[in-house]
């Protein structure tokens, strides 16, 4: 979806407006989305707010954006998209991962970026396409991402802000461009693209007059370049009210599974995964593994039974399903059947890189029915997540969980038995629109510092400490080991059967 979200200066979240958004999948691994289309789509989002919240123009204060990350959004000289957006789903650029992360300046890649290659990022992408379609980088002025793009039409300024910047091609301890980083992924000829880097906490830049005249909202209003859309909810859900060994999961599309802490006290994997992205606090980052699919599991799951019972004339919505998710969870046994949760067609990205990753269920019977596939697909969430946190050293202190899928009571008990660990739930409906609010409210001074929002806006929305259950986590835990033993061991399978799928004729 394409929202827009207005907040009250102490953070109350007044109303929103969604516009479904919309991108084409082709073969052969290309995922894309109109540039045009999308900010049509943000104008539309804005006037719909502006329907809901009366006087939205002379009451806005300042406007805040943030947006899916990675992805590659060129532009030309006149501000004009050169192609369709890259978006982070397009898995075209596996070849070139492959021989990047072969090559001889990866590693000083990983240990500036803190960032592992995969197919989502913008600086593997631009690679690939400088191999094999160069013609798009000769029409090309410069490269953004999917908030960049929508910051360019608000304000017609091009920039980028420095989580993206520096996970992508530049150093986390410097929070700037990095030439060693650029180099190891061959773009020094195309450095020129990069935008400039600003700080939307401490920078803002007015409402453009053909911005608001689109949007109905007043020329010269403070516009705030968001931080990227993972680290936005992050904050917006509580991943720093002040603690130390506090963790925070997004239970989304995707799951986003993130660690705050000092830069100087990161450690990265030696397997090179995962990713180090920057929070608007001085000194302050997360380090992040993030699952390719999480609800997707669900999504599909819950997909195939109203496939069946539509294929018998019975018409069932999604939401209807939904609210049979804890009923079927009552009835059935904890681990009966494992489930690896790589439903999505680019693989797996965290914790390990694999283009042919796909999910599957292992130890089906006949006994096994349709409730029993839920549950597995839910406690694969619950694992997926607990090999996530694992390579990112000890278990959190407390996780602070987001996202859809959280509502769920019952998803949530499996959840914190699957990672052994007490967790608590925001209960900030829009935790991504409020980070990057929050940014927006810092910069126009209506909070002298980031912590000062924080207390306002994040540490009154969580919820009460939920303990998992210790015999539930004990079974969890041994059960674990099984999940990530199969994970390894089905790699090789999934290479052949991907190598198979290509080499067929079928």
């Amino acid at each position: 979806m394409i929202k827009a979200v207005a907040f009250d200066l102490v953070g109350n979240q007044l109303a929103s407006a969604a516009i479904a958004n919309r991108y084409t999948v082709f073969a052969g691994g290309a995922v894309t989305q109109s540039m045009p289309q999308t900010w049509g789509d943000c104008v539309k989002a804005l006037r719909n707010l502006a329907d809901k919240v009366p006087n939205l123009a002379k009451r806005t204060a300042a406007i805040a954006v943030t947006a899916q990350g990675d992805g590659t959004w060129l532009i030309g000289k006149s501000n004009e998209p050169v192609a369709d957006a890259w978006l982070w789903l397009d898995s075209r650029a596996a070849p070139t991962v492959e021989k990047l992360a072969a090559s001889a300046g990866n590693k000083a890649r990983f240990e500036a970026t803190g960032t592992g290659l995969n197919t989502c990022q913008q600086g593997s992408q631009l690679a690939h396409i400088a191999s094999t379609v160069p013609e798009l980088l000769r029409h090309a002025d410069t490269v953004l991402h999917c908030k960049d793009w929508i910051y360019l039409n608000l304000t017609g300024v091009r920039a980028t802000d420095p989580s993206e910047a520096s996970f992508t091609f530049g150093n986390f301890r410097t929070r700037k461009y990095d030439d060693s980083v650029i180099a190891a992924l061959g773009l020094q000829n195309h450095k020129h693209l990069l935008p400039p880097i600003v700080d939307g906490s401490e920078t803002t830049h007015s409402l453009s007059t053909s911005a608001a005249t689109a949007t109905g909202l007043l020329a010269g209003t403070p516009v705030t370049l968001g931080y990227v859309d993972m680290v936005m909810t992050a904050l917006g859900a509580g991943i720093y009210t002040g603690e130390e060994g506090i963790a925070c999961s997004v239970i989304g599309s995707t799951g986003v599974h993130m660690r705050a802490m000092t830069s100087d006290k990161i450690v990265l994997n030696a397997e090179g995964t995962g990713y180090v992205i920057l929070l608007p606090l001085k000194n302050m980052a997360t380090q992040v593994q993030s699952n390719m699919a999480a609800t997707l599991n669900l999504d599909w799951a819950l997909r195939l039974g109203q496939q069946v019972l539509r294929d018998f004339g019975h018409d069932s919505s999604h939401e209807e399903f939904v609210k049979h998710i804890d009923g079927w969870l009552s009835r059935t046994t904890p681990g009966s059947l494992l489930y690896h949760p790589y439903i999505s067609e680019a693989g797996e990205r965290g914790p390990f890189v694999d283009a042919a990753a796909r999910a599957s269920f292992t130890g089906l019977s006949d006994h096994h029915g349709y409730a029993d596939l839920i549950r597995a697909v839910i406690e694969g969430l619950g694992f997926a997540m607990r090999d996530c946190y694992s390579l990112m050293g000890e278990m959190p202190k407390e996780l602070r969980l987001t996202g859809g899928a959280a509502r769920s009571k019952a998803l949530r008990h499996i959840i914190a038995a699957g990672i052994d660990t007490p967790l608590r739930v925001s209960h900030r409906e829009e935790a991504g629109a409020a980070g990057a609010a929050m940014m927006a409210a810092v910069a126009v001074k209506v909070f002298p510092r980031m912590e000062d929002c924080v207390a306002t806006w994040v540490t009154p929305t969580l919820g009460v400490v939920e303990v998992p259950d210790p015999r539930l986590a004990a079974h969890a835990t041994e059960l674990f080991k099984i999940y990530k033993h199969t994970r390894r061991q089905l790699s090789p399978v999934w290479k052949n059967f991907a190598d198979f799928r290509t080499n067929s004729s079928m």
